[in-house]
This record gives C-alpha cells, structure tokens and sequence, in this order.
C-alpha cells in the first residue's frame, strides 16, 4: 500500500470509529474528516467543497424544500385523513396507511412522509383500541421500503446515481429503480401486516390505547406542594400512601437542592417539587384536592396565554433542541410555552424536567395558546402526534402537488435533467407562495445536506488514491469462485449490516466505489451491485438509532431496542431474497 492509501483507510477508519460512537454530531464528523483529509493531501483545497454542488445534494434539499411545501399545502394530509376514514379496523387501517405512507415516501422525504402519516395514524389506533405500538413500527419500516422505489425516493439512490454516472458515464434514472423498489416494498408490506407486527412484544402492542405511552401514567411530571397542603410536614411515603400507591415520587427538590438518598422518610414543606409518575386521573384528584400544583401550569413570561391546550410532540433527530435542556432554552420566556413531562422511550425520566438534556425519540407535553402551540412546536422542530387543524387556503391546495407532478414528469420523460426539474419547482413553488420564504432554508434537513457535501470529496479519495480498487482486488480474489448471486447476497448483507452503526448515505459514499471495483475484477456489470447497495443503505430496520423515522416511533411506541431487531431480521431476510432473485432479472450480471 502506498502513503495515500494508508492514510484514506486510516482516516476512514477513524471516521467510522466516531460514526459508531455516536457521541459527536454525524455531519461535525464528516466536516472533520473532510478538513483532515484535505490536511493530508489527499483532497485538493481547490476539490474540497466540491461536493455541495454535486447534483444528488441540489436534488436532495430541492425534494426537502417540496416536501415542505407539500406538507403546508395540506393536500397530503386531507388523502391521508380520507383514507384513514374509510378503513375500519386494525388491519385495514395498518394496510391502508402503510401503503399510503410507502406511495409519498417514494416522491418525498421518508421523514417527511412518516411525520405526515404518523398522527393519523396514532390518532387511528386510540379510536379504534389498539395500542398505537402495532402500527407504527409497520408504517416507519413502510415509508423506508417506499424510498427504494425511485431515484428522489432516498438520498441513496441519488449518491448511487451520481457513482453510476462517474464510473459508466450515465446516470440511473428517475423510475429506474422501480422495478426493484416496488416488488421489495410489496413483499415487505405483506410481511409487515401478516407477521411482522405480530412479532412485537405483547406487552407493547396489547396494551390498550389509553394506557400507551403518550399518556400522564408514562410521563414524569413535576408537582409543587402548595402553602395549604394537607401533607406539608408529612413524609413522602404517607403521601404516597394517601394516594393509595397510585403516585410514585421519583425525587425531591427543595430550594435549589436536590434531597439525596430515601426520600421516602422526608417530610414535606410547602414550595418542595416533586417529580412523580402517576395515572392521569389519580394526579387529577390530587391536583383537584389542593395538596399539589403542576409546577410547569403557570402562564409562561412572555405574555398572556388565551386558551391553553396541551399538545404531544416527539423530537426528531434533526431537532435543533436535541442535547439541550429546558433551562437552556427557557421556554416560557421565549416560546410561550409550559414543558409539563417528558417520556422516554415509553418510560418517565427520573430527574429534573428542567435539567434533562433532551434527546431524539423524546415524547413531550407541552402547554401553551391553542392558536400559536402548532407554530411553537414547529419552531422547535418537533413533530406533533395529533392530527393538525388545517388553515388552508384553497388557491394553494393542489397548486404545489401540480408542480411537483410536472417536475416528475419533465424528469421521467428526460425533457430536464432531475436536479433542474425540481429546483424550477422550488421556485415555482415560491413564486406562488406555497411556501413562506422564511420556511425555505428551515425546510432543509442541513445535517443530511452536509454529510453529503462533506463525504462525498472523501469517498472520492477513497477512489483516487486507489484504495477502494486495491480493497476491491482483494474482496475479488476471495469471490473469484462464488457464484454471482451469492456475491451479490453478500454485499447486500454487508451493507444492510454497515447502514445501522453509519449513516445511510455515508454508507454509500464508503461501499460504491469499492463494489465497482469488484464488479470490474469479476468481469460484471456494476449495476446490479450498485442496486443492492442502494437498497441495502435505505433498508435500515434492526435499531432504533440508524435511521431518523425509526428515532421517531420509539417513544410513541413504547418500544426497546430489541424490538426492532426481532421484527427487523426477518425482514432483511425477505428483502435479501427477493432481492438477489429478482435484481439480475432487471439488471443482469453480463452488461
């Protein structure tokens, strides 16, 4: 190996580490390694920002800012809610949403579509009896099946298109992918809704949709003793026991101090805060008694509250308050609103509401004006878990849905290239105002759009250098007697393994390059093998923490980690199956 590339797969190799540990923000890492690599000589200053004018990453935040606009329009959302009308019962409900969310994700951003999709559904399970937890994991792992239909379905296919055209001089096309994609997410919707959804733990889908997760029983909320309590000077237990055991105190804060070790023995002061979890309507006839308050239910600073509404919202992993606590942000001066509890993966967190470091997948009460808490929730970049109320107008209803239908158009019939197709729409899209200008850039999921533009210079590296062909010389030798399915199995199970621990597009940025270089050593066309890691980087279902939509669910659902794994496994399998069957019919092994 030369010095160039030992220092590519070292840097690789590091960045990877840290991709892993998860304790640094995936698009600050790709920034460092961009920089590192560019230090090292192994990028060219003049090529290092190259990326963020490729084409996939202009199309990329070009669907985002769509989406956006499709979302305020509110045509979306009255499909959805008609569908959700006509289906009656669990498993209508679950194929009829799943389907619809799988139909969007293939045009729009998968996070996007499950954020559109999720309170319906939600909203769907608690009407009918059943534990919301049986429908979300289906329709999370719906909407990423629905991104392998199409080349703007994920930013996979679009990296890998870009690969395509670099290494055969032509890039995939819009439906290209559809003849692989569209089977897959049949197969992976039939095995949602027959098995998959049956393999979730009892405990989780056979709780009633009352006693889920977004419920006050799996929430931690604070509670002030107030200065005519009847339990002041008596000790936590005796309140505990007044309650009858239906109000469990997690800690107590006096002054500025939180009482340590068995808070149980403390006697209670007026002014002491108690964190507690508690059944909604035990903490109802407490609050109703007099003993307590809700610490949080008082008008916020900022202004006077008129009707004051409380509303469910989870964090996504692209929220701007992720890492941050409620002090920091100080929500009742500058948001107008009341954090009352936080639920974490489906269980109440035990410390402080004000001193918790917010994570993604947190479920959050909040408090504040029925007219401005859609828009609060919406600056702080959460997602809610109720259906919106839709303030429409009728002239912008169908008007972004008709220019995203051109743009489409206009790219499968190759009149425009993709990238120019859907930013004209974007323009039109502002031109007729469909979406407010201070919602373009916010719209834009700037994390994504920098690993991309970041990686992207790197994975290049990984080429120039010759390292990606010298690991594919080796890789080749090995498979030189393997028949071309199971090489092909295999690098679909290799990257269906990788996607988990990076992100997806990272993990294309890493993986094209080097399969091509197989493909060349086996005498074999690349396509096949770009397919499957395009496929392998968008199926991510065996953990909560690999992909944002699969973040999203985990604390509405309720679920633990194993969960997905146990539901997820057998899926890989089918698509793996499918997959190796059906990717050489389309594109075959011999170009």
């Amino acid at each position: 190996m030369t010095q160039d590339q030992i220092a590519i797969v070292a840097l690789l190799a590091a960045t990877l580490a840290l991709f892993v540990w998860n304790r640094i923000r995936f698009d600050l890492i790709a920034v460092g390694a961009l920089l590192a690599a560019v230090l090292l000589g192994l990028v060219k200053a003049d090529d290092a920002f190259s990326g963020f004018g490729n084409p996939a990453v202009v199309t990329v935040a070009a669907v985002l800012v769509i989406g956006r606009a499709l979302a305020l329009s509110g045509a979306v959302d009255r499909m959805v809610a008609a569908l959700a009308r006509v289906a009656d019962g669990r498993f209508a409900q679950m194929a009829v949403l799943c389907g619809f969310g799988a139909l969007i994700s293939a045009f729009m951003n998968n996070v996007g579509a499950l954020a559109l999709v999720l309170p319906v559904a939600i909203q769907g399970a608690r009407k009918s009896g059943y534990s919301p937890s049986a429908i979300l994991m289906p329709l999370s792992f719906a909407t990423l099946l629905g991104g392998t239909v199409t080349l703007i379905g994920t930013p996979p296919n679009l990296l890998i298109s870009a690969f395509r055209e670099k290494a055969m001089g032509e890039p995939f096309h819009l439906f290209d992918f559809t003849a692989v994609g569209l089977p897959l997410t049949v197969a992976g919707l039939a095995y949602m809704l027959l098995i998959g959804w049956r393999l979730i733990p009892s405990s989780r889908r056979g709780r009633k949709a009352e006693e889920e997760s977004f419920e006050i029983s799996r929430y931690a909320t604070e509670v002030e003793v107030t200065q005519k309590s009847r339990m002041a000077g008596r000790s936590v237990m005796a309140f505990e026991e007044a309650q009858k055991g239906r109000i469990v105190v997690l800690g107590l804060v006096r002054g500025q101090r939180r009482v340590a070790g068995l808070i149980r023995l403390e006697h209670l002061a007026p002014g002491d805060l108690l964190m507690v979890q508690a059944d909604t309507q035990a903490l109802e006839q407490a609050l109703g008694d007099g003993d307590i308050v809700l610490a949080a239910e008082r008008p916020p600073e900022a202004g006077g509250l008129g009707s004051l509404v409380t509303a469910e919202a989870v964090v996504p992993a692209n929220a701007w308050i992720r890492g941050s606590s409620p002090a920091a942000l100080d929500l009742r001066r500058r948001h107008g609103v009341n954090l009352l509890a936080v639920s974490r993966h489906g269980h109440p967190v035990k410390q402080r509401l004000r001193d918790i470091a917010i994570e993604p997948g947190d479920v959050l009460l909040l408090q504040g004006d029925a007219d401005t808490l859609p828009d609060t929730l919406q600056a702080l970049g959460c997602l809610p878990l109720a259906q919106r109320r839709l303030t429409l107008r009728s002239r912008n209803l169908w008007l972004p849905l008709a220019l995203f239908v051109a743009a489409i158009a206009a790219t499968a019939t190759g009149a425009v290239d993709a990238t120019i197709a859907f930013a004209l729409a974007v323009m039109g899209m502002l031109a007729v105002r469909a979406i407010p200008l201070r919602d373009l850039y916010t719209a834009i999921d700037w994390p994504v759009v920098v690993l991309l533009g970041a990686m992207i210079p790197v994975g290049g590296a990984l080429e120039t250098t010759g390292a990606a062909q010298l690991m594919a010389d080796g890789i080749a030798a090995l498979a030189r007697d393997l028949p071309p399915h199971l090489v092909l199995a295999v690098v679909l199970a290799a990257t269906m393994a990788v996607t988990p621990m990076l992100n997806n597009a990272a993990t294309v940025v890493i993986m094209a390059p080097i399969v091509i270089g197989i493909a060349q050593q086996l005498g074999l066309s690349p396509d096949p093998f770009l397919i499957a890691v395009a496929i392998g980087a968008s199926c991510d279902f065996l953990t909560p923490f690999g992909h944002q939509n699969n973040t999203l669910i985990m604390g509405p659902g309720g679920y633990e980690v194993s969960d997905f794994w146990r539901v997820g496994l057998p899926l890989d399998a089918v698509i793996i199956t499918v997959s190796v069957l059906l990717i050489p019919i389309v594109w075959p092994f011999t170009a």
